[in-house]
C-alpha cells in the first residue's frame, strides 16, 4: 500500500535563497578539466578563442557531413565533442546539442577555462510576440530569468542582460545582410512544455520575442565572470500552433545562420583583437 503525505508550507517562488555570490565555489572548471585531462592522458591545448554553442546541432551535423569540420581531440569535457572549423578565414570551435540553461552554462564555464575569450550561443527559438514572419534572428539584449542556472550565479533579478558592445557589435556586422536580424528581449524557460497561455502572457507583457532555453543563464554568468558572451535566437516556429510550423529554412537553417554567425565572428575578431592564447 503506497501512503501519500501532504505537508504544509509557505509557497517558494525561487529557489532556495541561501546563496553567498560573492563565495568562490569549491567545485571549479579548471579542476574538472585538470582531472579529465589526466584521466584521458591529453595534452593541455587551447580551444579557439572564438566558439559556438549551436543548442540544435544542426550546424555540427551539416559540418561533419560535409567533411568541414575536425574534432579537437584535446578538448576535455566529459558531457560533449569539439569540432572545430573554418569561419571568415580564422578557426573557430562548435559544440552542439548543448540544450536548455544548466548544460550551456556548464559548457561555457568549461570553454572559457580553456582558452575562450567570445561565446556565440546560436540556438532556435519560438515566436511569442512580433509581426515578423519567421524565420528570422533575433540579437537577444535581455532575458526574462524564468529558468534555475542563472540564480546560482547572481541576486534575483527580472532580466539578465547582454553587454551592450557586444549587442553594438553584431548590429553593426549584420547591418549589410540579407538574412533579416533584429534586436529584442527573448524569454529563457527551463520547462519548454510548460509554456502556458498564461505564461506567454506574462513574457509578451514584458515584450519577448521570442522564447528560448540558455540566454538568461548565459548572460547572467558573463556578467558575474566578466567574459563576453552574445545570445542570438533564429525564431523558427510558433510553438507548434500552426500548420508547416518548424522550418528553418535552407539546410535546416545552416546556410543562414553560418552568414549570420561569420559576420559576427568576423567583426569580434577586429575589434576585439581576440588572440590564441595559451589554456591554464
Amino acid at each position: 500500500m503506497v501512503q501519500s503525505f501532504s505537508v504544509s508550507e509557505p509557497a517558494v517562488t525561487t529557489i532556495p535563497g541561501n546563496k553567498n555570490y560573492r563565495a568562490p565555489s569549491l567545485f571549479a572548471a579548471s579542476a574538472l578539466l585538470r582531472e579529465a585531462r589526466r584521466q584521458k592522458n591529453l595534452e593541455t591545448k587551447s580551444v579557439p578563442p572564438i566558439c559556438i554553442l549551436d543548442p540544435d546541432g544542426d550546424i555540427v551535423r551539416r559540418l561533419r557531413r560535409s567533411g568541414d569540420s575536425q574534432q579537437f581531440e584535446a578538448w576535455p569535457c566529459y558531457h560533449t565533442q569539439l569540432d572545430t572549423f573554418s569561419l571568415s578565414d580564422q578557426t573557430v570551435g562548435i559544440i552542439g546539442c548543448a540544450v536548455g540553461a544548466p548544460f550551456a552554462v556548464l559548457i561555457a564555464e568549461e570553454l572559457f577555462a580553456s582558452g575562450c575569450k567570445f561565446l556565440i550561443s546560436l540556438t532556435s527559438a519560438g515566436r511569442i510576440a512580433s509581426s515578423d514572419k519567421s524565420p528570422f534572428f533575433v540579437i537577444i539584449d535581455r532575458a526574462l530569468r524564468d529558468e534555475g542556472a542563472s540564480y546560482h550565479y547572481a541576486p534575483p533579478a527580472e532580466f539578465a542582460h547582454a553587454d551592450p558592445a557586444l549587442i553594438a557589435l553584431a548590429c553593426e556586422a549584420v547591418r549589410e545582410k540579407p538574412q533579416k536580424v533584429i534586436v529584442g528581449t527573448s524569454w529563457t524557460t527551463d520547462a519548454p512544455f510548460r509554456e502556458t497561455a498564461e505564461a506567454i502572457e506574462w513574457a509578451q507583457s514584458k515584450n519577448a520575442i521570442a522564447v528560448e532555453m540558455e540566454a538568461a543563464a548565459l548572460y547572467t554568468f558573463a556578467q558575474v565572470a566578466k567574459v563576453k558572451i552574445l545570445c542570438l535566437a533564429h525564431v523558427t516556429n510558433t510553438m507548434g500552433q500552426g500548420g508547416e510550423d518548424f522550418e528553418k529554412g535552407e539546410a535546416d537553417g545552416t546556410a543562414d545562420a553560418l552568414a549570420v554567425l561569420a559576420a559576427i565572428s568576423q567583426m569580434a575578431n577586429g575589434q576585439l583583437k581576440i588572440r590564441h592564447s595559451t589554456a591554464p
